[in-house]
C-alpha cells in the first residue's frame, strides 16, 4: 500500500500528457452533461431528498443546486453521474469499469480542500490510473465481485490526492476505503435494481469518509493487498503491479458513449442503427434480428451467464439488455434517455421486437476483445431480404476517440432540456479552461444555474 501511496503522492500535472489533459477535460464535460441529464430522475430525487434530510456542513456543491458535506455530496453528483449509465468505461480483458464514478468524490475533496484545477485534473488522473491497472491486473468479476471492489482503491487514491494528503496519509486512505468496500456482482445480474446505478456512488460516500478519517490520523490496514486474507487472497488472487513504473496516461484508453447503452453495446447499436439508416427499413418491417458479438458482452447484457434479457420493465433492466437496446434502437433511429422512460419501455412494438433479437456469442470476436468491440448485426425483414453489417468499434471506442467537438455537442443534448443555453455555454468554457480555474469556479458553474431545474 506504500508503493501505491507513493505512486499517488508524486503524480503532478506535468506528468500529464496534453492527450491526456485534453482526453480528462472531455470525460470532465461528459460526466457532467450525463449528471444534469439526470437531474428530473424520479430516483435522483429521492437520492436528493435523503441528501438534504440528513444535511452535513454545507462545504460542497451538489449538482443541481444546494450544499451539503463532502461525502454527501459525492454520494449525490455520483448518482447524478451514473443514472443515465451514459458515462465513460474502461475495457480490460477480465473487467469492465466507469472511470467517471471518480469524479464526484474527487471533485468534493478538491472543492474542500480550494484546489484549482490543474490539482483536480491530476486527482482524476490518478483515479483512473489506479482503477483501471487494477481491472487490468487483477479482475474480479468472474470471482463474484463489482467492479466497484477496485474503485474503492481509486475513490481513496484520488480524493487523497485532491486533499493533498502526505504518504503516509495517503497509504491510510486508500486502505480505508478499499478494507470496507469489497462489492458483490450481483448488483448486476439478474433482475436489476436500483442498487446498480448506486453502488458506486456509495463507495463515494464511503471513499471520501475513509479520506477525511486519515487526514484526521485514523489508520487502516496497510497490508490490505498482501496480508492474510487480504485482497490477494480473498478477492482478486495473486497480481503485481510496480506502481513506480506508472504514468497517468490510462484516461486516453477509456471509452466514452455515443449511444445511451450499456458499454458493450455500443457496437451493435451503431451496427443496427447503420443499416436501419442505409436500408431505410423500419422497425415494422423487421421479422427478427440475430447479434453476434464476443464473449463478455453476451454474458452481460445477451441472456448468457448473467441472466435472461427479454423481460424488460424497468429502466436498470433495459439499459442492460441488448435485445431491449437494439429493439429501441431500430424503433426509434436513436438511443437516448427517452428510449427509457416506463411508458416507451411498455410499449407494445418494442416489446415484440425485442423478443425477436437473439444474441449468440463468437469466439473469433472475443479473441480481438478488448483491443476492439467486434460484431456482427444480421436483420431479416419481412420481405425475405436480409442485410447485415460487422462493425469492430464505433464513434468514441479509442480506436476513434471523442473529439471535444462530439463532447460539447454531446453535453448539450443532454443539458439544453434542462438548463439555458447561457449554463451550457459556461459550464463549457469552465472546462475548456479547467486547468486555469479555481475548483470553486467550475462547481459554481454547474451549481448555481441547475436550481431553476427543480
Amino acid at each position: 500500500m506504500e508503493r501505491l501511496a507513493q505512486f499517488v503522492q508524486r503524480a503532478s500535472y506535468g506528468d500529464l500528457s496534453t492527450a491526456a489533459r485534453e482526453a480528462l477535460k472531455i470525460r470532465v464535460l461528459d460526466s457532467l452533461g450525463c449528471a444534469i441529464g439526470a437531474l428530473g430522475a424520479d430516483l435522483m430525487s429521492v437520492v436528493r431528498r435523503q441528501v438534504v434530510e440528513f444535511g452535513g456542513s454545507p462545504l460542497c456543491s451538489l449538482i443541481g443546486g444546494g450544499r451539503t458535506a463532502p461525502d454527501r455530496a459525492a454520494f449525490m453528483n455520483g448518482a447524478l453521474v451514473r443514472h443515465l449509465d451514459f458515462m465513460d468505461a474502461y475495457l480490460a480483458r477480465g473487467e469492465t469499469c466507469h472511470p467517471s464514478d471518480n469524479l464526484a468524490p474527487v471533485l468534493a475533496a478538491a472543492e474542500y480542500a480550494d484546489a484549482d484545477g490543474a490539482g483536480l485534473m491530476t486527482a482524476l488522473a490518478v483515479a483512473y490510473q489506479v482503477q483501471a491497472r487494477l481491472s487490468d491486473e487483477a479482475p474480479v468479476r468472474d470471482r463474484g465481485f463489482d467492479h466497484t471492489t477496485q474503485g474503492a482503491f481509486a475513490v481513496g487514491a484520488g480524493v487523497a490526492k485532491a486533499l493533498g494528503l502526505d504518504a503516509e496519509q495517503m497509504a491510510h486512505a486508500i486502505a480505508l476505503a478499499a478494507v470496507g468496500n469489497v462489492a458483490l456482482r450481483v448488483t448486476r445480474t439478474g433482475d436489476l435494481s436500483h442498487w446498480k446505478g448506486l453502488a458506486f456512488p456509495n463507495t463515494a460516500f464511503m471513499g471520501v469518509h475513509a479520506a477525511f478519517l486519515a487526514m484526521r490520523g485514523v489508520t487502516g490496514p496497510l497490508e490490505v493487498f498482501e496480508g492474510v486474507k487480504g485482497f490477494k487472497e480473498s478477492v482478486s488472487g495473486p497480481f503485481s503491479i510496480d506502481w513506480a513504473a506508472e504514468d497517468l496516461e490510462r484516461v486516453c484508453r477509456t471509452i466514452v458513449k455515443k449511444y445511451d447503452a450499456e458499454v458493450h453495446a455500443q457496437s451493435a447499436v451503431h451496427a443496427a442503427l447503420a443499416l436501419r439508416a442505409r436500408h431505410g427499413f423500419t422497425a415494422a418491417d423487421v421479422a427478427r434480428v440475430e447479434v453476434e458479438i464476443f464473449e463478455v458482452a453476451y454474458h452481460i447484457i445477451g441472456g448468457g451467464a448473467e441472466g435472461d434479457k427479454t423481460l424488460v420493465a424497468t429502466k436498470e433492466q433495459a439499459d442492460h439488455s441488448l435485445p431491449y437496446m437494439v429493439a429501441a434502437a431500430l424503433c426509434d433511429g436513436v438511443l437516448m434517455p427517452a428510449q427509457y422512460a416506463p411508458e416507451r419501455i411498455a410499449r407494445d412494438d418494442v416489446q415484440d421486437l425485442l423478443r425477436r433479437v437473439t444474441v449468440r456469442p463468437d469466439q473469433a470476436f472475443s479473441a480481438r476483445f478488448p483491443d476492439e468491440m467486434p460484431c456482427r448485426v444480421a436483420i431479416w425483414l419481412k420481405d425475405g431480404a436480409r442485410v447485415a453489417m460487422e462493425a469492430r468499434d464505433y464513434p468514441g471506442f479509442h480506436t476513434r476517440a471523442a473529439s471535444w467537438e462530439h463532447a460539447v455537442e454531446k453535453f448539450n443534448a443532454l443539458a439544453s432540456p434542462l438548463i439555458s443555453s447561457n449554463s451550457c455555454e459556461a459550464i463549457v468554457k469552465a472546462v475548456a479552461g479547467l486547468e486555469e480555474l479555481a475548483v470553486h469556479d467550475l462547481t459554481a458553474a454547474v451549481a448555481r444555474p441547475m436550481e431553476r431545474a427543480h
